[in-house]
């Protein structure tokens, strides 16, 4: 099977929508969430969408293989939580290795099964790592500017126990996605990097920062240009944006990233922006049209859906880039 870093340079490569979109379907109760093995838990689990993988793991195998039939080549885990950190809220720490372990399994067993279906579209399994719930560059108190919810070697140690997981569990490479903080994603990178030195191995990483509000920064205040720069001294299989906006409002900012990086470009931006319950309206035609304006202007190599997204809007996408070729890195 061809790797990764070979089939990025064929054509533009696709990455699944939305996993809590599609879990939220499922409408799951406590009870679901907590399956036999978390039946006594001692705290309310319902809304921990990491631990499905553990008690519903057919309904997660279920949401990879429709993104997949949808013409996903690569996969996510559903381990957007997966941290000590954000697990703690559920006080679940304890299982993190076991909940990352066993989605990057699940993930894997899917995508090679598509793959052996079809070996000249191999499908890859991307390892979720998403930002947690603290900040390494702000103070949560407004009273107090100089304290900080956690450190650096707390989010280092944290974020490298969720990738040996992933890695044990087969995952082809790391995202580290929802960028709001760059302090934190430069943790989670050197993090990786250990990793990487101990085991002596390259993994292949993607990096994608979030792009908050219509200021064009993120929440830490980095611009596109800043961003791209402040991760800029680790390889990367590529970098790009995701969430927060819809397709058409990540156009400039991802315009930025192709004119001075190196290396391939990623978006996942959600189904446009959210309504006033929070939903998110765009149709799978419309999102597929703006994308459109990724592809005449050359700036992707890699593309997907965020919040809001379904398999119709990932097979609209994948549909689309057919046509097209990956933008030419210099």
């Amino acid at each position: 099977m061809s790797t990764i870093q070979e089939e990025i340079k064929k054509r533009i490569l696709v990455l699944d929508g939305a996993m809590g979109t599609m879990i939220q379907q499922y409408k799951f109760t406590e009870g679901d969430y907590r399956g036999e093995q978390f039946k006594n838990f001692h705290v309310s689990v319902k809304g921990n969408n990491d631990m499905l993988s553990l008690t519903q793991p057919e309904a997660i195998k279920e949401i990879h293989r429709k993104y997949l039939e949808a013409g996903a080549d690569i996969i996510e885990t559903n381990t957007f939580s997966g941290t000590t950190i954000a697990m703690a809220d559920y006080e679940m720490e304890d299982y993190v290795y076991e909940l990352n372990f066993q989605s990057a399994k699940i993930a894997k067993e899917v995508a090679q099964e598509f793959t052996l279906k079809n070996p000249l579209k191999p499908r890859f399994v991307a390892g979720s790592i998403g930002p947690t719930n603290k900040t390494a560059s702000m103070s949560p108190d407004v009273n107090d500017p100089g304290y900080r919810a956690v450190t650096f070697n707390d989010l280092k140690t944290a974020y490298k126990q969720q990738a040996e997981a992933l890695l044990d569990g087969g995952a082809d490479l790391l995202l580290v996605e929802t960028v709001f903080d760059t302090l934190n994603a430069k943790a989670a990178l050197f993090g990786i990097e250990e990793i990487k030195a101990a085991r002596n191995i390259d993994i292949p990483i993607m990096v994608s920062g979030t792009i908050t509000d219509a200021s064009g920064r993120t929440l830490s205040g980095q611009t596109a240009e800043a961003f791209l720069i402040s991760v800029s001294h680790i390889p990367m299989l590529s970098i790009g944006f995701n969430c927060a906006l819809g397709a058409n409002q990540l156009t400039p900012h991802l315009e930025v990233l192709a004119q001075k990086s190196k290396i391939p470009i990623s978006a996942h931006p959600n189904a446009g922006l959210p309504n006033a319950f929070g939903e998110y309206d765009e149709t799978p035609e419309q999102m597929a049209q703006q994308i459109e304006t990724y592809l005449t202007k050359n700036i992707i190599n890699i593309i997907g859906g965020c919040c809001g997204t379904t398999p119709a809007h990932i097979k609209a996408i994948a549909d689309l880039v057919k046509d097209y070729n990956p933008r030419v890195i210099d």
